[in-house]
């Protein structure tokens, strides 16, 4: 049975409280199944199992944000650890598990406690009378990692013996891919300097150990081929080797804490802070990230989402032209990292987790940038869907992400009544609507018959919903559908009010009548009475499509809402009887013909199931907006929607929310094991009904 703590360690003043998040009593599986994250603030992180195996290509101590074309780099793979008490007894921790199963993972028994402390990771170990705490973190915009030991009972000296383990590759990097070998090693007092040939990009991997009687052993060390599980059943190269140059010793006491540091930045960067400094540095950073959030989200499961949201707000290193662009107009360039391990800043994500992410948090100047910086991206009148982990310029095919602009906006505008910013976007967001109306890329554009936004090209996934498997779009969803004509009304709407706000009665009378036209259609075209909702798609490829799906609820629960009232309680309720689980809402009702129940196996596997069934834990959002809008004197019953996000902090990545969910109890967490979207709807849903 798992414990767990929601109590807080008060740091500073009462009114500032670090959330503590234990979990104890684990047994090997669920120390394998389980895993820790630690981001630096530029899209580099650190992970792993709680077991310290790696199960994943990106489990690491240092995945280090550089520039493109080198982009995000797996530096610091492994750290195998061993304890020497005083009586010469050991115990190690840290192990592997080798080709064919054979499993060597050290530490179960050893391992009594892991907790979150501040959103940081923390081991507690127990042998032979001794207590060993261990803890990881990063200094913030840095490509540093920590790793400090403390002697929290025990006398006497433990001599700890530390072999770091590389392999060199870019994160997302098969963990077959071939070893850019032969490493080499400098030393001088106690820094250690790891570099490959001259052939291959990588930086040098600097390595520093603080400690009392510390020294390095070198032996060149191959790994035995180490299998990946998580890759194996995920239907990826499962097995790779490691390299080793050798192994430290150093001593722990009860006075003097051992700390091996790895970073790729320079030895003067590397260098300036101390780790304890660092340390404390880091933990008075999230004291007030806490402390300017939203007041309802100053403690407990909203301070822990505070902390979790953290992790995604990013400076993105690896395009360096947007921050020259930034700091060239005087101003400062910040993104959203989608997803952890995988993803990268995607312009969809990024617009619907900003309001959690920066605005409940009060990271409002974060806001602001983020807008900016995406704003600087927009092309024929679309932002990025995404920007590639080892390129500069983004990827453009989608055809919601741009209208999820102008709600970010929207929300932007209302949380801080920055009217500079509105009316530096305001051409950008014109020239938006231009585009639309007159037909832009990938087939978007008004049907000039009905004023709806239609989308669609062959071979392309232009929604939310764009799982693709080669050339097999599983929901193409080509036509009319449902949530982009919301978004594109909610768009007009917004339109209107601004540019009657700056004196344009002209050009916001043309949003009006735009608009006006559009809703008049959609409430003629999209109501299914059979269904007693929305059809999914109007005009696609196969007619009209009154397949279940949550897509409808965003006629109801955006702020210009395009369905007429009387219809709103009938979606919200569909909605709620045959999509709504405790984890957010499923993808497509069951009962359909296409319904996947679990979201597992092989990439055509996983992607023939993402959306058709699966459940997505940001769809509680806009549920949570949709049912304040047909019951306002029930709003106190949504704190029970959110019940199972308290208690999946303690699953699958510690502290933080994932991406998606199987569709049927128990609900077992899938996808990435933090989601930035995931993480700030629930965020936001816990914040508006406080």
């Amino acid at each position: 049975m798992d414990a767990i703590s929601d109590s807080g360690l008060t740091r500073a003043s009462d009114a500032v409280r670090i959330p503590v998040r234990r979990v104890a009593g684990l047994d090997l599986d669920r120390m394998l199944g389980r895993e820790w994250l630690v981001a630096n603030g530029l899209g580099g992180y650190a992970c792993g199992t709680l077991a310290g195996a790696a199960t994943r290509r990106y489990h690491g101590l240092l995945v280090a944000a550089h520039p493109a074309p080198l982009g995000r780099v797996m530096m610091l793979n492994h750290l195998t650890e061993q304890f020497r008490f005083p009586d010469y007894s050991t115990a190690a921790v840290g192990g592997i598990e080798k080709r064919g199963g054979e499993l060597d993972v050290h530490g179960a028994s050893a391992l009594t406690e892991f907790c979150l402390e501040a959103g940081l990771p923390v081991w507690r170990y127990e042998a032979h009378g001794h207590v060993i705490e261990k803890r990881v973190y990063m200094p913030h915009n840095r490509n540093t990692v920590h790793v400090a030991y403390r002697l929290a009972r025990g006398d006497g000296t433990v001599r700890l013996k530390l072999r770091p383990s590389v392999h060199f590759r870019g994160h997302d990097d098969p963990v077959s891919v071939r070893s850019p070998e032969p490493y080499t090693l400098t030393a001088t007092d106690h820094r250690y300097e790891l570099t490959c040939g001259p052939s291959h990009p990588f930086p040098a991997l600097r390595l520093h150990l603080l400690g009392d009687a510390a020294a390095l052993t070198l032996d060149g060390l191959r790994s035995p081929e180490i299998l990946y599980r998580v890759e194996e059943h995920r239907g990826y190269e499962g097995v790779g080797v490691l390299w080793s140059p050798g192994f430290f010793r150093v001593n722990l006491t009860a006075d003097r804490e051992v700390v091996l540091s790895a970073s790729t930045e320079s030895w003067e960067t590397f260098l300036a802070v101390p780790p304890d400094a660092a340390l404390e540095h880091e933990l008075g950073r999230r004291r007030r990230l806490i402390a300017i959030a939203d007041p309802a989200a100053r403690s407990g499961f909203g301070a822990e989402l505070v902390l979790a949201a953290d992790q995604f707000v990013i400076t993105p290193a690896t395009r360096a032209a947007d921050t020259a662009r930034a700091h060239a107009a005087g101003d400062d360039a910040r993104t959203v990292v989608a997803g952890y391990h995988w993803f990268t800043d995607w312009g969809r994500d990024t617009m619907i987790a900003l309001d959690g992410l920066t605005l409940v948090t009060g990271r409002h100047r974060e806001a602001g940038y983020i807008l900016r910086t995406f704003a600087a991206h927009v092309r024929d009148g679309l932002i990025p869907n995404y920007f590639p982990d080892k390129e500069s310029q983004g990827v453009y095919h989608t055809a919601d992400a741009t209208l999820w602009f102008f709600q970010a906006v929207h929300r932007f505008t209302e949380a801080t009544d920055d009217r500079e910013t509105l009316r530096k976007l305001l051409p950008t967001l014109r020239d938006i609507v231009d585009h639309h109306a007159r037909g832009t890329r990938f087939g978007i554009g008004v049907d000039p018959a009905d004023g709806l936004l239609r989308q669609g090209a062959e071979g392309y996934q232009l929604t939310w919903m764009d799982a693709k498997c080669g050339d097999w779009v599983v929901t193409p969803r080509r036509g009319k559908a449902v949530e982009i004509n919301a978004l594109w009304y909610n768009a007009l709407r917004l339109m209107e009010g601004w540019l009657a706000e700056e004196g344009d009665a002209a050009a916001s009378a043309e949003m009006k009548l735009a608009a006006d036209r559009a809703a008049a259609s959609f409430n003629t075209r999209f109501w299914c009475e059979a269904e007693k909702g929305l059809f999914d798609v109007i005009d696609g490829d196969s007619g009209d499509d009154p397949s279940c799906r949550p897509n409808q609820l965003f006629a109801v629960s955006l702020p210009h809402p395009i369905l007429d009232p009387l219809r709103w309680p009938a979606v919200v309720e569909t909605c709620r009887t045959r999509l709504l689980t405790p984890v957010g809402l499923r993808s497509l009702a069951p009962g359909s013909p296409d319904y996947k129940s679990r979201y597992f196996g092989d990439l055509r596997a996983r992607d023939a199931a993402y959306h058709q069934g699966t459940v997505w834990a940001w769809l509680i959002g806009p549920f949570v907006d949709a049912w304040r809008k047909t019951h306002p004197d029930r709003t106190a019953e949504v704190r029970g929607l959110l019940a199972g996000f308290e208690s999946h902090l303690s699953d699958a990545c510690i502290g933080s929310i994932s991406e998606v969910f199987d569709a049927e109890d128990p609900f077992a967490p899938r996808g990435c094991v933090a989601q930035a979207w995931s993480v700030a709807e629930v965020l936001r849903a816990w914040v508006m009904t406080t």
